[in-house]
């Protein structure tokens, strides 16, 4: 624990004893749905991301995964000041539902997914909110076979966690540190690119001050690499910090300062990763979901010419890949339902433009090192530079607009919003299109407008956020 974290832990506690004490299962039940799109996320010490929901979750996932079996269960956290308490709790109710309890540390989400697997564990969770500030934290679980949970589990979950039960009980299980799991993660990290050497390659890794900002450096000099580290310092409260994948421009300059071949940023749990070229410029998700996706294809590893992509990626995607014979198949938001459209036709690539990109012949789930990894070895194996490789695609003007709101009403109740997009939609036809949704993690909702022309796109979202305003405040 660094030493700031050390002097607010003490109030952290007592907040947390406050707010479990004085949140009812009734306040549970109105504050409605636990799982949003990547787990159980919220502010750190506010309802539902609370010690005593922490507890619950351990108990419950014993319950729903370990089906009257002694469960083993891995917890790993990122580097926010209150994943301590957070994994504290969590192994309390595993112990007392008699688990066997591994704490991995400090690591990122894509090697708790490794790991559970590989150790035949029961389920493992990661204790993360992803990009967001420090002040927010979050549960995300992974069954035994690595992969996140579908719906029906989560629901399961969600029942038993929202229920009135005793909650007390006797430790009965085990704990104990494994801080050997990250090693297993990086020769798994290491072999993904199948002995390529990434001598003389220069590079600039953001790390974000998150899960990776040891492992990353290290996976990329184990290969030769030469790595220049940007936020590697994290103090429990500077992660993504005007740093990681949110802020790749900071990467950007460092690679244009130092004369490296590209930028590496990461978020926070290290799943998600944003590139940067030589001269320092962002290299926009679908960019990166293009070029893998060629490269794949060339190399005869893009399973069925197919991949994943969700429903906020650019319409310029779309046509890219068609003109190679690729056809990009549209799943919702989150790495999750990517994940479920893969596994559904067994295709081997897809991603979030938000930087998840998943290649399913290494890993099962998003995986920023293993994704950056491999963009190096194409970068290797073709002879061109990052920016030639993302080339590939022209994108539509396009504009995504974040809004914070105080409730999330059904989008079919609000017959302004309802009547603006009917008549957006008979406008654009087939040169545009405009997809309004909720985030699933946060109080904001998502206004994103694509068209051929950029000054439509510019009109139709000052109209939308002016209704939406109008109707949700």
């Amino acid at each position: 624990m660094t030493a700031l974290a050390g002097q607010h832990l003490d109030f952290v506690l007592f907040v947390q004893v406050f707010l479990n004490r004085f949140v009812s299962r009734n306040d549970r039940i109105r504050m409605g749905k636990l799982f949003g799109t990547d787990g159980i996320r919220g502010r750190a010490n506010e309802y539902p991301v609370t010690s005593d929901m922490a507890r619950r979750l351990g108990r419950a996932v014993v319950q729903v995964l370990g089906r009257g079996e002694t469960a083993t269960v891995l917890i790993g956290r990122d580097t926010r000041e209150s994943g301590q308490v957070l994994e504290s709790a969590l192994a309390e109710g595993l112990l007392a539902a008699g688990a066997r309890v591994l704490k991995l540390g400090v690591v990122p989400s894509p090697a708790v997914a490794l790991l559970v697997k590989e150790l035949k564990a029961t389920a493992a969770v990661m204790l993360t909110a992803s990009h967001n500030p420090y002040e927010d934290n979050g549960m995300k679980i992974f069954g035994g076979d690595g992969y996140k949970l579908p719906d029906q589990m989560e629901q399961e979950l969600e029942e038993l966690l929202l229920a009135e039960v005793d909650q007390s009980g006797e430790a009965g299980g085990t704990v104990e540190d494994f801080p050997e799991g990250i090693e297993i993660y990086a020769k798994a990290a290491v072999a993904s690119i199948g002995g390529t050497d990434l001598q003389g390659l220069r590079l600039v890794l953001d790390a974000g001050n998150g899960a990776a900002y040891q492992i990353g450096p290290a996976v990329f000099r184990r290969l030769g690499a030469e790595v220049i580290e940007v936020a590697v310092q994290p103090n429990g409260r500077n992660i993504n910090d005007g740093c990681g994948a949110l802020y790749a421009e900071a990467a950007g300059r460092v690679v244009r300062e130092n004369g490296a071949d590209l930028g590496i940023s990461l978020d926070g749990d290290g799943d998600r990763v944003i590139f940067t070229t030589a001269a320092g410029d962002v290299v926009h998700g679908d960019r990166a979901l293009a070029l893998c996706a060629l490269c794949l294809q060339r190399g005869g590893k893009l399973r069925d010419n197919k991949m994943v992509a969700t429903v906020m990626s650019n319409l310029g995607l779309d046509e890219a890949m068609r003109k190679e014979g690729i056809e990009v198949i549209r799943a919702g938001v989150g790495d999750r339902l990517v994940l479920e459209k893969m596994r559904a036709e067994n295709l081997s690539f897809g991603g979030e433009n938000s930087g998840h990109l998943i290649f399913a012949d290494h890993a099962t789930t998003g995986d920023g090192i293993v994704s950056a990894l491999q963009v190096c070895k194409m970068i290797r194996e073709s002879g061109k530079s990052l920016a030639c490789l993302s080339s590939v695609i022209s994108e539509y003007p396009s504009k995504l607009l974040n809004l914070p709101v105080r409730e999330k009403p059904p989008l079919e109740s609000l017959p302004k919003l309802q009547s603006l997009i009917a008549e957006a939609d008979a406008e654009f036809g087939n040169e545009g299109r405009q997809l309004i949704r909720y985030s699933g993690t946060e109080k904001k909702i998502r206004i994103l407008v694509e068209h051929k022309d950029a000054a439509t796109v510019d009109r139709w979202i000052e109209k939308f956020a002016r209704t939406i305003e109008e109707e949700i405040g």
